[in-house]
């Protein structure tokens, strides 16, 4: 089974970055690289590991900014990758998806039986597995076996 995370209000904490939404309409990707992280990732980190260990897979499946260009997908896609390089860097995902934004989740990963960490609800009520929103994650993670 996978296990995906959303990035943006999920686990990357995008929408406290000062003045993103501006930002991302001039198409500056610096918000996903400057956002902070709403877990305690050293602690997610170990738990991802010892999932992957037990024979899970870890997974992103995240969007991009809406009506972006195909140049700024490019950045924001690279961004999303520097900054999970970057706090969650012992962490080997096994799937990363970042797609245009809107798309259903469930059509952009390879286990549409998967678990998805979302804070968006329509995402969590179109997704075909398992899905929670970001209120105890760790606590959720510490239970699958």
């Amino acid at each position: 089974m996978t296990i995906y995370f959303d990035m943006d209000g999920t686990i990357a904490n995008l929408y406290a970055v000062e003045n993103w939404l501006p930002k991302l309409r001039n198409e500056d990707a610096s918000p996903y690289t400057d956002a902070e992280p709403l877990v305690r990732l050293a602690t997610l980190a170990r738990l991802l590991n010892k999932l992957q260990r037990n024979g899970h897979k870890i997974g992103i499946v995240s969007w991009l900014a809406k009506n972006s260009t195909e140049n700024y997908d490019i950045k924001v896609t690279n961004a999303k990758i520097e900054w999970l390089n970057t706090h969650l860097k012992s962490v080997q995902f096994d799937e990363i998806k970042i797609g245009k934004y809107g798309t259903p989740k469930s059509t952009m990963v390879d286990d549409v039986n998967g678990i998805l960490f979302d804070d968006e609800e329509p995402n969590r009520k179109e997704w075909k597995g398992k899905a929670f929103d970001v209120d105890n994650i760790i606590e959720i993670l510490k239970g699958i076996k």
